[in-house]
Formats: structure tokens, C-alpha cells, sequence
């Protein structure tokens, strides 16, 4: 992947493609309501015994909002809204139907901002987990956090509930573009936090970083990539700002004569990840960085790196069983997603016990179709199935130098790897265009 610095080229018809993330399969542009609470229990009652199982829990609250965002959140104006979602979310953990006898290898909080509970809210969340199902005795429990809402108290709080590894939202240090995203967040606050969270035990260190924001440059990208190295981040993901004004409407905020074009965005793009592995940080798929020595860096060398709708883990369920508002749940049989408002949702565990309302189903030749997708995301060689795509449809990509054929393997060559999810649209069946529904491959 180290090999991504050295012959890249700057092609826009592949940089503006608008393709999916494939963080599932098929992909989430993909679901309808035929799937409810009564098929997700079906299928859990089709599952063998004692599957590994992960845990992802929505918390879908903030602060304030940062203009930028893309992910399901809202601010509370009292916190009678944050009680009420607590006791649907207490509900749906007691109550969702589950294979018999699997056992927790990682438990995961997104938001939202997951430090918006207080310390009792979030331990009364992790009893409830706790006495719902086994936890393995090395799982590991990750926790998404603003380092603005962090102080040593909460901290202490995670710790004391078993949490191994927080995950910081940095993006960008610079003062104009955090002023532009509505998200001020010097330097010192984000030191103070990973020396909160690592004086409270926890050490295992996560750092998104984002680049495409207003008023980005290289230099200001590069900056804010050494200044996570210097943290000693042991993973950092980074992400390419979507600019949806369309369906984020906070989004209408942000200048859009102020953001980079998208020969400035590959760039970014590029100076991050020159700076990341210069800093000695392992390059994992297409947009994540580690350590050597961290578990995402071992998968990826050993062969057992994947990609779910957290990006890329080295996460080894069977079964995963979303909790909250807009959580997706994923099983052998297909994907079921729940409602998305947080108040329809605990509406929705009240009257009816389920908040499952969307999803799809998946086939068994669909299930091999996203294991190849993967495989092609997360190693950048696969075999070349005939059967599950046609092969004429990557004659476009192997002609631009961006993948070649060799004995009976695709395999995505240096200059293609920025734009591996087009080359996976391509071998993809059920891909449409569809410009408003995906971000850009860059």
C-alpha cells in the first residue's frame, strides 16, 4: 500500500466517480422495508450455536453541530430526550432476538458523541450488555469520543466499565478551517484528552483526520497528520470530507467557494498518507493507517483484515447486533437497519418492540460477490470468479494502467490504489450510477 506515494496520477474521471463505500453488501443504497423485527429474528433463529459476535451501539447526541458532519446526530434541547433514548436503547438490548450461546469479542460506540452519557448512563448501558450476553475475557471495547467533552471523571468512567480503546475526532488543526466547520478544537484540548483517557488506562488510541474541508491545504493537512503521529495515535483513519448540502442540511453552512477542487482534495489525499508512513504508520486498505504492531496492522499482513460499516477491523464476528437509532445489524442472511430519528426510534421500541424498519436480504451468490469486494478492498488481489462478475467490465480500468490481469488474479497495481472502490464497482454486478446516493471514490 506504501506503494500509493509513489506513482499516483491525478485522474478525474475516476476521482469524481461517485461510487459506494462497500462497508456492506450489497450496499446500504441498496435496502427496503421488507426486512422487520420478525425476519431479523428468523435469522438469528437459523444461526448455529455460539457465534462470535460484535456489538455496535448508536448514541446519536451531541453537543453542538460541526457543519461538516455526515453521520446521524442531533443536539438535545433538554435532557429528558437523552432519558427517554436511554430507556428505548436499555429495552432493545434486553430484548433483541440473539443466536444462543454467542460470546462478545468487541463491543463498539459511535455517535454522535458517545461522552454526551454521563458516566452512570454509559455504565447502566454496559450492565445491560453485560448481563445479556458473555463477553469473551479479551474483548475489546471501543468508544468513539469528542476530545472537547472529555474530562478525567468520564475518562475514569470508561475505564472502570472495561473500555480498551477511544477513537478522537481531530480532522483538521488548523484555526480557519475549524472555524469553518464549526468545530474549534486547538491542539492542547486533544493532547489533554489522550492524556486523560491514557491516565485513565485506556491506551489503545484511534485519530480520525479529514481532508476536502474549506480552507485546507497540504501544508495544513500534513500538519495536522505529523501533529497525530507526534500523539502517538496507534490508528488513524483518513476520511474524505462529502459535501451533501442536499440531505445534511447543516452542511449549507460551509462555504462552498472556500472548498478544495478535486485535483487539491487528491492531493491532500496523497500528502496525508506520505506524511502517516513516513511517521512509521503501516498503510491498511485505502484510507486507514496503524502501527506495526497494532491488531489492524497484524490482520492486514496475516491476511484477516476486514471492512464493515466502521471501515476497516480486524474484528472476527460472526453476527453483528446494532443497538439504537439507525444501527445496522448484519448476519449471514443480509443487513437490518433501524429507524433513523432518535424519537421514532424509542416511539417505535414502546409500541411495537422492534425498531427494525429497513434492510435486504442477502443471497448466497450476493454473500460471495461481497466477500470478493472485500477481499479486492482489503488486499487488493483477488481470483478471478467469472462466474460472479463478467470480466469484459474491467477492460476500462486495466486499459488506464489502474488494475492488471495475471495468472488468473486481478491484482490493483500502485497507480490504481486510490481508486480501488471504482475498480470494486466494476466487479460488482449490481452497481448503478447514482450521483447523490455515493460520495466520490477521492
Amino acid at each position: 500500500m506504501t506503494d500509493i506515494l509513489h506513482s499516483p496520477v491525478f485522474l478525474p474521471g475516476y476521482a469524481l466517480e461517485a461510487v459506494p463505500r462497500y462497508t456492506s453488501y450489497p450496499p446500504a443504497t441498496q435496502f427496503n422495508d421488507g426486512i422487520c423485527g420478525g425476519a431479523w429474528a428468523g435469522w438469528m433463529s437459523e444461526t448455529p450455536a455460539e457465534p462470535v459476535l460484535s456489538l455496535y451501539v448508536h448514541i446519536p447526541f451531541c453537543r453542538s453541530m460541526c457543519w461538516y458532519c455526515g453521520c446521524n446526530t442531533t443536539v438535545p434541547n433538554r435532557d429528558s430526550r437523552i432519558e427517554r433514548y436511554l430507556e428505548a436503547l436499555l429495552t432493545e438490548i434486553a430484548t433483541r432476538p440473539a443466536p444462543a450461546g454467542g460470546k462478545v469479542h468487541h463491543v463498539h460506540f459511535g455517535g454522535g458523541s458517545p461522552d454526551m452519557l454521563s458516566p452512570a448512563r454509559f455504565g447502566a448501558v454496559m450492565d445491560a450488555l453485560r448481563a445479556r450476553y458473555d463477553f469473551a475475557a479479551d474483548a475489546e471495547i471501543a468508544v468513539e469520543l469528542d476530545p472537547r467533552g472529555l474530562d478525567s471523571r468520564l475518562c475514569e468512567a470508561l475505564a472502570a466499565n472495561g473500555v480498551t480503546r477511544a477513537s478522537l475526532g481531530v480532522q483538521d488543526l488548523s484555526e480557519e478551517v475549524q472555524t469553518l466547520i464549526h468545530r474549534i478544537q486547538p491542539r492542547e484540548q486533544v493532547e489533554a484528552a489522550v492524556r486523560a483517557l491514557r491516565s485513565a488506562g485506556i491506551s489503545r488510541i484511534n485519530m480520525d483526520v479529514m481532508y476536502g474541508l474549506p480552507a485546507q491545504t497540504i501544508g495544513r493537512v500534513e500538519t495536522t497528520a505529523r501533529a497525530v503521529a507526534e500523539m502517538d495515535a496507534d490508528r488513524v483513519s483518513v476520511f474524505g470530507y462529502a459535501h451533501v448540502p442536499w440531505f445534511k442540511k447543516h452542511q449549507r453552512a460551509i462555504p462552498e467557494d472556500r472548498l478544495p477542487g478535486a485535483q487539491a482534495r487528491f492531493d491532500q489525499m496523497l500528502a496525508a498518507a506520505r506524511t502517516l508512513t513516513e511517521a512509521g504508520y503501516s498503510a491498511i486498505g485505502f484510507d486507514h493507517f496503524a502501527r506495526p504492531e497494532d491488531p489492524l496492522a497484524q490482520a492486514a499482513r496475516d491476511g484477516s483484515l476486514r471492512r464493515n460499516f466502521q471501515g476497516y477491523t480486524d474484528d472476527p464476528y460472526d453476527i453483528l447486533i446494532g443497538f439504537g437509532a439507525s444501527s445496522i445489524s448484519e448476519a449471514p442472511q443480509g443487513y437490518a437497519q433501524n429507524i433513523p430519528d432518535p424519537a421514532r426510534y424509542a416511539e417505535a421500541m414502546v409500541s411495537d418492540g422492534s425498531a427494525i424498519v429497513r434492510g435486504t436480504a442477502r443471497s448466497w451468490r450476493e454473500g460471495r460477490i461481497g466477500e470478493r469486494i472485500m477481499q479486492l478492498l482489503c488486499t487488493f488481489d483477488i481470483p478471478l470468479d467469472g462466474d460472479l462478475f463478467d470480466p469484459d467490465a474491467l477492460d476500462g480500468v486495466i486499459a488506464d494502467g489502474l488494475a492488471r490481469l495475471e495468472n488468473g488474479h486481478l491484482k490493483v497495481t500502485p497507480a490504481g490504489l486510490p481508486y480501488v472502490r471504482n475498480i470494486a464497482a466494476r466487479i460488482d454486478p449490481g452497481f448503478q450510477p447514482a450521483g447523490q446516493k455515493h460520495s466520490r471514490a477521492v
